[in-house]
């Protein structure tokens, strides 16, 4: 399933008791349309706050089910900040979070000195500060490739903060806004706000270029690295193999990750 959402109204992707959130409210319309408990798995677990415009998700369906018929049921079902934009049959090697290949977000911000326009007031950060581009680009560039993010990430025990960092790169917009696009095989909790906080600290002049890459020394979360909003934040697409790569791609992932290991 292809899936997007405003996540302002959402406690987050993943499901939790007496709180409104994205798989929740998907999963009950599901399983409604189905008339069967439904289990999703999810390319990205994304926090409160954050949006999705490309937003990947599976669950074991009868192959019966008509995918077109479903995304129509579903919008009929569903509340108008989240939507199913496509159902799609896969073989039974693909796994959503683990067959991912990488995963791409964009984090918008108003750099203008009225801030945000109204209708995108909602997934773009109003920065009330001076941003240096260059010095931004120069930062982001030294961050590029694998290493352990740890100091941009917050801790989950057993889980590895290897990253290979594919792309970060910082683009005028138009209207005053800046966008950061921000490309990785996969990313660790708040890594992606962590270092858009710290790149908008070399940009407003807080910090030199060279900052944000010497933390990638560090053996633990810096608290000194500020983590921007969630609301400019948005999973905007996520890539996987052919088909016939799926299930090594999946065995891949599952084997934790040694920073230099082949």
């Amino acid at each position: 399933m292809d899936v997007a959402y405003d996540g302002t109204d959402f406690s987050g992707w993943a499901i939790q008791p007496a709180r409104r959130t994205v798989c929740g409210v998907l999963t009950e319309a599901l399983s409604t349309v189905v008339r069967a408990p439904v289990q999703l798995t999810v390319a990205g677990r994304t926090d409160a706050g954050v949006h999705a415009t490309g937003q990947v998700a599976h669950a074991d369906l009868s192959a019966d089910l008509d995918g077109t018929w479903l995304v129509r049921r579903l919008a009929r079902l569903l509340p108008s900040d989240v939507r199913v934009r496509a159902v799609t049959p896969v073989p039974a090697a693909f796994d959503a979070r683990f067959s991912a290949l990488r995963r791409h977000y964009r984090y918008r911000v108003a750099t203008a000195p009225h801030g945000a326009e109204p209708l995108r007031a909602r997934d773009t950060l109003s920065w009330p500060h001076p941003l240096d581009l260059a010095a931004v680009t120069d930062a982001s560039e030294r961050l590029l490739g694998e290493h352990d993010f740890a100091a941009f990430c917050k801790r989950r025990e057993g889980a590895t903060t290897v990253r290979a960092l594919q792309r970060l790169s910082w683009t005028e917009a138009g209207g005053g806004v800046v966008e950061a696009a921000v490309s990785a095989d996969a990313f660790c909790h708040s890594m992606v706000r962590s270092l858009v906080g710290a790149l908008l600290d070399v940009g407003r002049g807080r910090r030199a270029a060279a900052w944000p890459a010497e933390l990638l020394t560090r053996g633990e979360r810096a608290s000194e690295v500020p983590v921007a909003p969630a609301h400019g934040l948005t999973l905007a697409a996520v890539d996987y193999p052919p088909d016939t790569e799926l299930a090594a791609r999946a065995d891949a992932t599952r084997r934790k990750r040694v920073l230099g290991a082949q």
